[in-house]
């Protein structure tokens, strides 16, 4: 069992929670993650490892509700218990001295970007950071983000905080303006944002790497459900990854995928808050004095 230590609400689908897993933090690095389950009877959930605490024994999960496993890990608070978390799984993120770098984090994207970003400012770069999301209301951590980039621009797709842009904007102004300077791109957040920033690169030839655990499922090798096709022949993505190039990756079958069981996801959120709605009203109906129940048959 790993209690839920603190909990935070930061947008009404993004959540985070500091989570007790000694064993995990002890070992954790930047660009792994961990797979969770709710109950003995949930579906298993890749997340990135957002932050971690060596000496408090902790680790941090940002993660937001797109489905009914992830809605239903939001109602989740400080005490209740998750009954697995496993990790650090995947390969950790590359880390040294390049130069100048520039990490991209988009949406919840910035939970897993952030440690790498600490990572690579710790060992001697010169980080440029971008962080974007549809409006403000979906941003967070930016001064966490601050704190360890030489550089930071903030953009959201609709101008109201930050910049009026999608993030492939100033990263291509980057490129152009600072030739040879720039030697790596990191860039996390949606599947549809992480192709058009390898598009963007690939025509200055700098290395950019992507994080792919969206279309993991078992986490360890043993189900292949998370093959993803390269221009050097298919890989798993929680054992070969989560990282990959960009510019290698058949982003149109990728996103193919991620979209497969799309109609399935809907109809497991929908019957799920049915079953809690009928469970609301259970509890309601117990709750009654029977004097109540029995005027209401009546």
């Amino acid at each position: 069992m790993n209690p839920i230590l603190e909990k935070q609400v930061l947008s009404d689908v993004t959540k985070l929670m500091v989570v007790e897993a000694p064993a995990v933090a002890k070992k954790a690095q930047a660009g792994q993650f961990v797979i969770v389950r709710i109950h003995d009877h949930s579906e298993r959930i890749p997340l990135t490892i957002a932050d971690y605490d060596r000496a408090a024994g902790t680790i941090t999960l940002i993660f937001q509700e797109v489905g009914k496993s992830t809605a239903e890990m939001g109602t989740l608070e400080v005490g209740d218990h998750f009954a697995t978390v496993v990790g650090p799984l995947g390969q950790p993120t590359e880390i040294e001295n390049f130069g100048t770098v520039v990490c991209i984090g988009g949406g919840v994207g910035i939970a897993p970007i952030f440690p790498i970003t600490r990572a690579l400012k710790e060992a001697g770069n010169t980080v440029i950071s971008i962080i974007g999301a549809r409006t403000r209301d979906y941003l967070f951590w930016e001064d966490r983000m601050r704190a360890f980039s030489d550089e930071l621009i903030v953009c959201t797709d609709d101008g109201s905080y930050g910049r009026k842009a999608l993030v492939t904007e100033p990263l291509k102004e980057l490129l152009e303006s600072r030739p040879d300077a720039i030697k790596r791109v990191w860039a996390i957040g949606p599947t549809v944002m992480m192709k058009f920033v390898s598009l963007t690169t690939q025509p200055y030839g700098v290395p950019t790497i992507v994080s792919l655990n969206t279309i993991m499922v078992d986490g360890t090798g043993m189900c292949g459900g998370c093959r993803v096709e390269l221009t050097t022949g298919p890989q798993f993505v929680c054992v070969d990854g989560p990282e990959f190039d960009g510019h290698k990756v058949n982003w149109d079958n990728l996103l193919a995928r991620v979209q497969f069981y799309r109609d399935q996801e809907k109809m497991a959120v929908e019957h799920w808050q049915h079953e809690c709605r009928l469970d609301r009203m259970v509890a309601q109906a117990e709750a009654m004095p029977v004097s109540q129940v029995e005027g209401s048959n009546a």
